[in-house]
């Protein structure tokens, strides 16, 4: 009798649905269900991104005064500006040599760190170290390393050379900032790059060199083409958080000296907080949008042409 009770029961639970849908999402279909679950993140994105972009795109539209109105006036002055047409150059500049020279030296690490190499974990650890450090503390770090007295000049002593400026100096503090910045980014892009290059199928590699290819062609032929989608948002995402570069700047120099170092955002940074132009702060940061949107969509525009040729 036990054992045809149990029988029983296990035809019973066999019967049973596997899983049933609780009670409050049955009726509702695949789409309602998802748009259930995808609500939060689009009230994040909707409270902090979209709002405060219309929010400044509205507010760069409005002159004050005694009779406030909405007009052009503040993107006029602007263009018109000595001290933002500095400020756009100096971050053309810097944007022009830090994105080739980070993406450069991240993919020739992540080439070199992609090898069997000995105590490979260590120095894969060693090169992300940096990523960790919050960028305000690197800034204050390397602006140790990089003052007059400071550990660069004692080691330029040491052989032989003189003393430079390095932050002080005009002509020399956007490339020490660019340095600066590139200690912190080249082992942040190596490791989207080494991640690239260990899903490189080996046969291909293997197919090449029966063929008798050189490793120069294997690197033109094979290993650039299948690195086409992680160098392209490598390549986006730099471009973005080099426009963006903020607190090195704010930190060690300020803009200056004689505003070699006023990047975009320190010179909106400094109209918006320091001189209380809200609105002209505003205008700088929907033109300095509307040029990250162009860069970057001639940049998915050429990295799509590519990959059709």
């Amino acid at each position: 009798m036990m054992s045809m009770h149990s029988v029983s029961d296990r035809a019973d639970i066999s019967e049973r649905p596997a899983v049933d849908a609780p009670r409050r999402w049955r009726g509702l279909s695949e789409g309602q269900i998802a748009a259930i679950f995808l609500a939060p993140a689009i009230i994040a994105v909707a409270v902090l991104r979209i709002w405060p972009a219309g929010l400044a795109a509205w507010q760069s539209l409005q002159v004050g005064g005694r009779m406030p109105h909405i007009g052009l006036e503040n993107y006029v002055f602007l263009l018109s500006d000595p001290t933002f047409h500095e400020a756009l150059w100096a971050t053309l500049l810097f944007s022009l040599i830090v994105n080739p020279f980070q993406i450069g030296l991240a993919l020739a690490l992540a080439l070199v760190l992609d090898r069997a190499l000995p105590a490979g974990a260590l120095w894969r650890t060693l090169i992300l170290l940096p990523v960790a450090v919050p960028q305000s503390v690197s800034a204050i770090i390397m602006g140790v390393v990089f003052r007059p007295d400071g550990p660069a000049n004692a080691a330029l002593a040491t052989l032989g050379l003189p003393a430079q400026g390095f932050l002080t100096s005009p002509d020399q503090a956007l490339y020490t900032i660019i340095l600066i910045v590139s200690w912190v980014g080249v082992g942040y892009w190596m490791t989207f790059l080494l991640a690239g290059l260990k899903d490189i199928p080996v046969v291909l590699y293997e197919a090449a060199a029966i063929d008798g290819a050189t490793p120069l062609q294997r690197f033109r032929y094979i290993t650039l083409p299948q690195l086409r989608r992680p160098l392209t948002f490598v390549l986006v995402a730099d471009t973005v958080a080099n426009f963006l570069v903020f607190a090195p700047v704010q930190i060690l120099t300020k803009g200056g000296p004689q505003g070699s170092t006023n990047l975009i955002m320190n010179d909106i940074y400094t109209r918006g907080f320091l001189s209380g132009d809200a609105s002209g702060a505003a205008a700088a940061t929907v033109i300095l949008v509307s040029i990250v949107i162009v860069v970057v969509a001639i940049q998915f525009r050429m990295m799509t042409s590519a990959r059709a040729e």
